[in-house]
């Protein structure tokens, strides 16, 4: 197996001749370039970090590192008995990989204690909230002011943040020593590491304190209801988000606030019907406006409105009236009024009208019916 290996110096891309100082400037670079967490689910990569760490735990070891280069991987392989103790990178000490520490790999990372205590007590942004709003569909078409209430985190104003009541400040962790982690030496069957976790003292903070706020009970932030006005614009369609900056919860630390993302619903309309900024409905008619043509009343969101019916119209005939639909966002267009009519049949008609529409059904001809003999002499053809 140990002839399958490449050679040491190749993995790291340094010369035989490579001091110290070289050879460990190019194991941290293709330990950073190659670690797993900075390529997810890549297996090559996975394979050439523990490839660099292996030819480290070699040549970072002046004995190893001897022995390798009079007899090859055969003289650090443990198979091959040329490396009592080295266990398969067995002899790992406190400082891991050959005397590399395994903290200037978390560094490499922003993993190392102090690093982490830094990007935690730094500034940090509030989150974003969500909440919904039902309007009208009036109130969609042309805009509206609407109150929102909602509940958010919002830093303590009684202690300013800090968490410490008046007159007191946090102090610095005794157990950790404000960076926030502490570090613990596990024996494992590789030996003896070094790993960092949060401190149980402080949380992770860095800080302790002594005299909590009793407004927000040492937390520094408290949960409180708001109201706010916002400006709901017109055009606005079912389903929509709206973004208010810097009402989501407060950041700590001085970050920024988060957003409040407004998600608005429409009622629907008795009426009309919305496809994209057009609108659409259906008009009855009767049969002899059909039939003779004539002025009917057609609804729109501003009002009533006057239109010609031709003669001769037949049922599900579409008519489209100009800028009577929905206002374009942020802008003064406007969307079409596209209505279908629909012809009522008359019911409960009585002797005297039946008999009357019996003599007009014969007096019209087969010009009168042209769909009706058209679809007939399909029939029979």
């Amino acid at each position: 197996m140990a002839d399958t290996k490449r050679d040491y110096y190749e993995v790291l891309g340094v010369d035989k001749n490579a001091d110290e100082a070289t050879i460990k400037k190019a194991y941290r670079n293709l330990a950073k370039k190659y670690h797993p967490d900075m390529n997810p689910g890549d297996k090559e990569a996975e394979i050439k970090f523990k490839e660099a760490n292996e030819a480290y735990a070699v040549l970072s070891d002046a004995e190893k590192k001897a022995r390798y280069d009079q007899f090859g991987h055969a003289g650090v392989d443990p198979n091959m008995g040329g490396d009592q103790g080295f266990g398969g990178f067995g002899g790992f000490g406190s400082q891991g990989f050959g005397g590399f520490d395994f903290g200037d790999i978390f560094d490499m990372f922003g993993m190392g204690g102090q690093r982490s205590s830094s990007r935690r007590n730094g500034p940090m942004r509030g989150e974003d909230l969500g909440t919904r709003l039902t309007i009208s569909f009036e109130e969609a078409a042309f805009g509206c002011k609407k109150e929102i209430s909602f509940a958010k985190i919002e830093k303590c104003g009684d202690c300013g943040g800090s968490g410490a009541a008046k007159g007191t400040s946090a102090e610095t962790c005794p157990k950790c020593g404000g960076t926030g982690q502490i570090r613990v030496s596990q024996r494992t069957a590789l030996g003896m590491f070094q790993t960092t976790r949060v401190c149980d003292e402080c949380g992770g903070s860095g800080k302790k304190i002594k005299n909590p706020c009793p407004s927000c009970r040492g937390q520094g932030q408290k949960r409180v209801n708001k109201k706010i006005d916002v400006t709901i614009p017109a055009g606005i369609d079912d389903g929509s988000r709206m973004s208010v900056r810097g009402q989501g919860n407060d950041g700590k630390n001085g970050g920024p606030s988060g957003d409040l993302i407004i998600t608005v619903n429409v009622r629907p309309h008795p009426i009309f019907e919305r496809d994209g900024y057009d609108l659409f409905c259906e008009i009855p008619i009767t049969f002899t406006e059909a039939t003779l043509g004539a002025t009917i009343t057609v609804p729109t969101l501003e009002g009533n409105t006057s239109f010609d019916i031709p003669e001769g119209t037949q049922t599900g005939t579409v008519f489209t009236i100009r800028n009577k639909g929905i206002q374009v966002i942020n802008s003064k267009a406007k969307g079409d009024l596209n209505f279908r009519v629909t012809i009522e049949v008359p019911k409960g008609l009585d002797s005297k009208q039946k008999e009357l529409l019996r003599q007009f059904g014969e007096s019209c001809g087969k010009k009168n019916y042209t769909k009706k003999e058209k679809f007939f002499s399909k029939l029979f053809k």
